[in-house]
């Protein structure tokens, strides 16, 4: 992590939101879809929706419309009208910071709640998604079979300070030169310490 330390120092989602409540939007909207597909569809459906009573109000053929573009639009339709309407009734629409608690709402599995507790509350966790798991196996860091154990393993040598940007470095460099086709190793400044850069040269 010292290379991202020195040359990412303040790495950022690429998620556009103006709150917390908008933030877990966007990340369950983001499941199997790409940020920028993302962005182009929350602008209006933030403005609609400010707060979670005003979503938790809504119906599924008021919600759908603005997010119809969007991978599984039906189950997400759902998941965000339940999702404001739990926060309305058990939280007093604040979005929580327990991990447990986040995962609770529908729509929201440890990856989302993960990246909420991080970016919001600053939490000293790391959420693991294709990218951070791509990565991960890549450059050595995790063995892990499952998304649990690479988070797992992660944690285990990350210290506290840097996990919470941990997520956005390694999703980053998973999204612009770690792609999971044709990665850019010859781009890449962490190429001399990949393990499957070194096997594939060894192959060749």
């Amino acid at each position: 992590m010292a290379w991202f330390e020195d040359n990412q120092p303040m790495p950022a989602t690429e998620l556009h939101y103006d709150s917390a409540f908008h933030l877990l939007i966007a990340v369950i909207l983001s499941a199997q879809c790409t940020d920028k597909r993302v962005n182009m569809v929350v602008p209006p459906l933030f403005e609609r929706f400010p707060e979670p009573s005003d979503l938790a109000s809504a119906t599924f053929e008021e919600v759908y419309p603005f997010i119809k573009s969007v991978s599984y639009p039906n189950s997400k339709t759902e998941h965000l009208i339940a999702m404001a309407a739990k926060l309305v009734e058990d939280f007093d629409s604040q979005v929580p910071s327990d991990i447990d608690r986040l995962m609770s709402l529908p729509g929201v599995g440890r990856k989302t709640a993960n990246v909420i507790a991080s970016i919001v509350y600053d939490k000293p966790v790391i959420a693991v998604d294709t990218h951070v798991f791509r990565v991960s196996h890549r450059l050595g860091l995790s063995d892990g079979k499952t998304v649990e154990a690479v988070e797992k393993d992660l944690e285990s040598y990350i210290p506290e300070s840097q996990r919470s940007r941990a997520h956005h470095w390694l999703i980053l460099h998973g999204r612009y030169i770690c792609t999971a086709r044709n990665p850019k190793c010859g781009n890449c400044s962490l190429k001399e310490w990949c393990r499957d850069y070194g096997q594939n040269n060894k192959t060749k």
